[in-house]
């Protein structure tokens, strides 16, 4: 149901949920030209015969959004949802913020490929399905939007309560969280977040994050 991609300079996570037939969710898409690996995102694509029909942002960090102008060349009716408080991260003037993240980096040479990216089509609030934004896909009213701040203000997760899978972003990672020092993180937000988290969902939950290891349960971590 779920297939990971390591692409972007930071190997985020790309994952391509298969919906009914040939629709596609596509979570934190961080393929570029800088990197090199947009090929590998599309092949696995087109050899699967999937089509994306939304994307969903965890949140707005660079290394998680550098794959939509690439993904709106191609696909260009695909829908894109972020919650409003990462809103700014993306559309016409998103260099503003994604400089602000880059340059304590020394990792401006990665601006260009963050700039003038796509707007989003709809943003999205806490407690929400994405049946909810766009209607008439199969099987996404099973994904639950889950607004979880502290990596930063509009960070947010995905939970399928019927499959027990959540996909995290950089809120939790395998026995580990997301940094609240960046733009807009908060470690009092983070704790709060990460105590909904492991209080709301089952043990036997799987966890698919933003970076490293995925698939472990809530109950091992």
């Amino acid at each position: 149901m779920i297939h990971a991609i390591q692409t972007g300079p930071f190997s985020v996570n790309t994952y391509i949920v298969r919906l009914k037939g040939s629709d596609a969710l596509i979570v934190d898409p961080a393929c570029c030209k800088f990197s090199n690996d947009e090929d590998k995102f599309f092949s696995y694509l087109k050899e699967n015969n999937l089509v994306p029909k939304v994307i969903f942002l965890t949140h707005g960090h660079f290394d998680h959004v550098a794959g939509l102008n690439a993904i709106k060349q191609k696909f260009p009716d695909v829908k894109i949802l972020i919650n409003s408080n990462d809103a700014h991260f993306i559309g016409n003037g998103s260099e503003i913020l994604q400089r602000i993240s880059l340059e304590p980096m020394n990792f401006l040479e990665f601006l260009p490929f963050v700039s003038n990216l796509p707007e989003a089509d709809f943003l999205i609030s806490d407690n929400t399905n994405l049946s909810s934004y766009i209607q008439n896909i199969p099987l996404l009213e099973n994904w639950k939007i889950l607004h979880t701040p502290g990596h930063t203000k509009g960070s947010c997760c995905l939970y399928n309560q019927n499959e027990k899978l959540l996909i995290s972003g950089d809120t939790v990672f395998h026995r580990s969280w997301g940094r609240t020092d960046l733009f807009s993180g908060s470690d009092a937000d983070m704790k709060h977040s990460l105590n909904r988290i492991y209080t709301e969902l089952p043990d036997d939950t799987k966890v698919f994050p933003g970076h490293n290891y995925y698939g472990f349960t809530l109950g091992e971590n």
